[in-house]
């Protein structure tokens, strides 16, 4: 057995030290947008380097929820983006278990046109989205957005679930299946249960997938009351001016709903994306 040296003094001082290098510089962009959501007069930053606003206000923040259609936007971004997780979680997770479980004639190729498609950026696909869904109707519609947010996350997650599926003996099921379950029962109340990580990373990337993005759903959405946030914040903006009080306030809000549902499914994150890999 070979024994581990534990670091020195010196090395856990620089090392220590670098970590939190690195965490004030990921955390600084978060504490600039918040403090320049706080400057009054939509200015980004003070003529004088300051830590804090001299006169810190709420107005941009007051201004965003109630002189704005902020709520609304965020209810269509809220829509979209449960219901691409929604669409992700089922088709991702029914495809990665028959991948995983299943031997058929075709099976490698499949997997290896997917792992090619993902290869290329979606932004490449976008004229045929857009006709696509022209051709159906679909275009200025939520319903189209899912669509095309849940056709691009689910190829990821099909491979990350197919993993994990992997990492699971076939003899849990078996054994459930001894016992008087289906394999429908035996999918349902054996393998989710055990494949809860993996469903959590997979939720939270449909989540992102339908919150954050902005160009698929500007070329797609001509109907304000249907923009989704970061539609509609991006069109505060116009040819005189710059909002950027606004634009950090709007920012701000945005960036809640996605830590919050970070913090309730950090703890399966780690091992979901482990396990999958």
């Amino acid at each position: 057995m070979i024994a581990i040296r534990k670091p020195g003094p010196l090395i856990t001082v620089l090392l220590h030290a670098a970590l939190l290098l690195v965490t004030l510089f990921a955390l600084f962009p978060i504490y600039f947008t918040f403090q320049a959501s706080l400057q009054p007069g939509n200015t980004l930053y003070s003529t004088e380097l300051q830590l804090w606003p001299a006169n810190p206000t709420g107005e941009n923040y007051a201004y965003v929820l109630f002189s704005l259609p902020m709520v609304t936007w965020l209810r269509n971004s809220f829509i979209v983006a449960l219901a691409t997780t929604v669409v992700t979680l089922v088709i991702a997770v029914s495809a990665a278990y028959a991948l995983s479980r299943f031997r058929f004639r075709g099976r490698g190729s499949l997997m290896t046109i997917m792992l090619a498609l993902q290869a290329f950026p979606s932004l490449l696909a976008l004229f045929a989205y857009y006709l696509l869904l022209n051709q159906v109707g679909l275009t200025n519609t939520l319903v189209g957005l899912v669509l095309v947010y849940a056709a691009g996350a689910i190829v990821l997650n099909i491979w990350n679930l197919k993993g994990y599926f992997d990492t699971i003996p076939v003899d849990l099921e078996e054994a459930a299946m001894i016992d008087g379950c289906t394999p429908t029962q035996a999918f349902l109340r054996v393998m989710l249960p055990l494949a809860r990580p993996a469903l959590a990373t997979t939720a939270l990337f449909g989540f992102l997938a339908g919150w954050n993005e902005y160009i698929i759903a500007q070329t797609l959405l001509f109907d304000e009351a249907l923009y989704t946030a970061p539609v509609g914040i991006f069109g505060l903006q116009d040819g005189f001016r710059n909002p950027w009080g606004w634009f950090a306030a709007a920012s701000f809000i945005v960036s809640v709903p996605v830590v919050i549902l970070f913090l309730i499914l950090q703890r399966n994150l780690v091992s979901g994306l482990t396990q999958g890999g």
